[in-house]
């Protein structure tokens, strides 16, 4: 079973509603939005980062349209200083490849390491679209289908102001 399909099958198994978009491989959100996707729902940029003694890790998910103050999020949840972890960090603990950045790829820490952190101001949208851990589709789904399927895998999840 590939990425993509091991991320189907658990959004059937939770009987959570999707809709799936299959497009060219896109590695930034730049990239993503030329694809001209946003009819379907809020398209959200995705950061894989590391504490300053590589002992924690946290995927931050923000509005596509914001930049994140690693500094002001490092107070936000309590940590040492924040930079941007390795691709082998990001394969090693969530299975994923640079560009295929996405909260699903919990599904593969298995050791629940990786924390999870989400802009506040999502919570205002409906649809989130988000990779299947593949960065040649889409998928689109409620925010609370999102966050069920984030507890699902028992990771700890950061409430921030970005």
């Amino acid at each position: 079973m590939d990425k993509k399909e091991k991320v189907l099958k658990k959004l059937d198994e939770l009987n959570i509603k999707y809709e799936l978009v299959n497009h060219p491989p896109v590695y930034t959100i730049d990239a993503i939005e030329n694809l001209k996707l946003n009819n379907h729902g809020h398209i959200v940029k995705n950061l894989f980062l590391k504490n300053s003694n590589n002992k924690k890790f946290y995927l931050v998910m923000l509005k596509g349209d914001k930049k994140a103050d690693l500094k002001s999020i490092k107070t936000q949840v309590n940590s040492t200083a924040l930079s941007f972890a390795s691709e082998d960090k990001l394969e090693k603990y969530l299975g994923l490849s640079k560009g295929a950045v996405t909260p699903l790829g919990i599904i593969n820490d298995e050791e629940h390491l990786v924390n999870v952190i989400l802009d506040e101001d999502l919570k205002n949208e409906k649809i989130i679209g988000v990779h299947p851990n593949v960065n040649t589709s889409t998928i689109f789904m409620s925010y609370a289908d999102l966050i069920k399927f984030i507890n699902t895998f028992g990771n700890e999840i950061f409430y921030v102001s970005i």
